[in-house]
Formats: structure tokens, C-alpha cells, sequence
């Protein structure tokens, strides 16, 4: 039984690795890990992202910052559709008095 799944029955203090104590079929656990501290299994810790994740990470976002065309028609369509739609409120407007 490995130390990180090994729990201490509350009841009657039978370690197990059962969701219920298999002698007294109590569900009141405590993990043994929480007094005896299990020690890391790898010799050296796992590097954060592998090279060819990160290749694969650039190629669907990079973190470049968007070309100021793009900025600029953003803005240029904005500013048109707001004209627009300033221009059928006042024709609505017009309309409506005569």
C-alpha cells in the first residue's frame, strides 16, 4: 500500500486504502500522509512545459502583440457603424414629424 492513499480509520484505527474501513465499514478516514510526510517519488522535478508542447503552444497563440492595421479597421468599423445607425435614428425621427 503506497503512503499516499493509505488512510487511518477514525473508529477503530485500522489503516486501509478503502473508501469505507473494511473492518468496522466506517467512511470517517483521515489520510496517513497528513502525520507521516511522503517524500517526492522523482529524483528530479518534471520541467514545466516539454519543448514540443510549447512549439505547439506558439503556433495556436502567439504572444505577439496585433498589428496596428488590425487596430485600425477595428476603430474604422466601429465609427461607421455608429454613424450608420445614428443615420436611420434621424431618419426615423424626420420621417415621423410630417
Amino acid at each position: 500500500m503506497q503512503l499516499r492513499v493509505a488512510r487511518l480509520c477514525l473508529d477503530c484505527e485500522e489503516i486501509h486504502d478503502a473508501q469505507a474501513c473494511p473492518v468496522c465499514a466506517s467512511e470517517a478516514f483521515a489520510f496517513l500522509s497528513r502525520w507521516v510526510p511522503a517524500p517526492e517519488r522523482r529524483m528530479r522535478p518534471r520541467p514545466a512545459t516539454s519543448p514540443e508542447a510549447e512549439a505547439y503552444r506558439e503556433l495556436l497563440a502567439p504572444n505577439k502583440p496585433p498589428r496596428p492595421w488590425v487596430k485600425r479597421s477595428l476603430v474604422g468599423l466601429t465609427i461607421v457603424g455608429l454613424a450608420g445607425w445614428a443615420l436611420k435614428r434621424g431618419d426615423r425621427r424626420g420621417g415621423s414629424s410630417q
